[in-house]
This record gives C-alpha cells, sequence and structure tokens, in this order.
C-alpha cells in the first residue's frame, strides 16, 4: 500500500511540472451497485506562456472511454478543458485503479506527460475469500474452504456451483441461509497441473452480481 501510495505521489508529481495543470490527478468515484458505468471528469488548463497540444491520448483499459471537450487538442495560455472518463463496471468490484495517459506535443513514444487516475468503488454484494485456493504440484491433497459472504441488505442464495475441471470435488456448506457459505474444495490429482474456475450462481437481483467465479489451482 506504502509503494502504490509513493507511486501515485510521483505521478501526480510529474503531472503537476507539465504545462498542462489538472484540478485533481486521481478521481475517485463511489458507484451504486446497480450502475453499468460512471463518469467522472478531470479538468486543466495551460498555465504556460505557450500554446500546448495534446498529441495523444489513452485509457490503459479497453473498459474505459475517454474523450477531451469539444474533441479540442490546442488549448492557449490560460485555456482551460475537460477530460472525461466514462467506465464500464462490467463486473468489477471492489476498488478499481484505471489509468489515462496523455502526451503532449514532443512527449516520446514511451514516456506520457501525464498520467491520471480514477479509482472506483463499487460495493461488493457477493465477498470471495480467498478468490484462488492453491495447491503444490505433488504435494498433499487437503482440502481448502472458500468463503462466502453476502453484503446484501436482503438475503441472497447459492442456487449452483459448477467447476470447469473434474479434478477437483467441491461441496458447498451453508453457514447462515442467504448470508454465508464455504465452498469446500478438494483436488483429485495434485500430480498434474490443473486450473479450475468455479462458476457459483446466485438469486441475486442486481444481474452484474449474480454470477461470480472462484479459482482452483495445482502448480
Amino acid at each position: 500500500m506504502i509503494r502504490t501510495a509513493c507511486i501515485l505521489l510521483a505521478i501526480a508529481a510529474l503531472a503537476q511540472s507539465a504545462p498542462l495543470k489538472f484540478a485533481e490527478t486521481l478521481r475517485e468515484v463511489h458507484a451504486p451497485a446497480d450502475v453499468k458505468t460512471v463518469t467522472t471528469d478531470f479538468t486543466f488548463t495551460n498555465r504556460s506562456d505557450k500554446p500546448v497540444t495534446i498529441s495523444r491520448y489513452e485509457s490503459a483499459c479497453s473498459c474505459m472511454k475517454v474523450e477531451i471537450s469539444d474533441a479540442k487538442l490546442r488549448y492557449a495560455p490560460g485555456e482551460s478543458g475537460i477530460i472525461r472518463a466514462e467506465f464500464d463496471m462490467g463486473n468489477f468490484s471492489g476498488e478499481v485503479d484505471k489509468t489515462i495517459a496523455i502526451w503532449l506535443d514532443g512527449d516520446p513514444k514511451e514516456k506520457p506527460s501525464i498520467t491520471l487516475t480514477a479509482r472506483v468503488h463499487i460495493p461488493v454484494i457477493v465477498n470471495i475469500e480467498p478468490k484462488t485456493v492453491k495447491w503444490s504440484l505433488n504435494g498433499k491433497a487437503k482440502p481448502q474452504t472458500i468463503t462466502i459472504t453476502m453484503k446484501d441488505t436482503k438475503p441472497v442464495r447459492i442456487t449452483k456451483v459448477s467447476s470447469s475441471s473434474e479434478n477437483f470435488r467441491h461441496e458447498l456448506k451453508t453457514i447462515t441461509d442467504g448470508k454465508s457459505y464455504e465452498l469446500v474444495v478438494t483436488p483429485l490429482d495434485p500430480s498434474s497441473p490443473t486450473l479450475a474456475i468455479f462458476r457459483i450462481e446466485t438469486d441475486c437481483t442486481l444481474s452484474k452480481h449474480k454470477t461470480q467465479q472462484a479459482f482452483a489451482v495445482i502448480r
């Protein structure tokens, strides 16, 4: 966490040394559980005494669309603009960071002048811990437990669990109906490298939270 904070501070310092000054290089957005997209704006002003041209801009993820106000790329001294990021929530949950790189005229191809971060906080309705259980190749085939906790205000029940691999046995235990479950996973043959995806289906009324995944790995 300390390392991440230091990196973000360094990025912010670099962004503020560029001729385009941003009000914020990190924008935090708290999204409702049922929303499909969220939008956040980064405002900036050319604080230099020369015109500044944005030569290129791109998101690090296909889940985020980036637009500049009025598609304007050249800014006179004192002129302001907005970079708008629209994030497709998909099946994301928890805290998600997505970055936008901004190249100004003269920037090296591999080094943009500015990096912006949109940090989206998405409610967790179905919490899975751990997301992945692991065994060593040729190790002991001891069962491991994945805990599934429902964070909604009303009960959410697991209706079905299926596995992509026959090399794992799984058993679903109800701890508190509609609130807490345990998925006990046991490898049948730990001598073979295997990846299994467990599809966890629920009766959650929010479609994006209805189906979750957990993983088992022998490596």
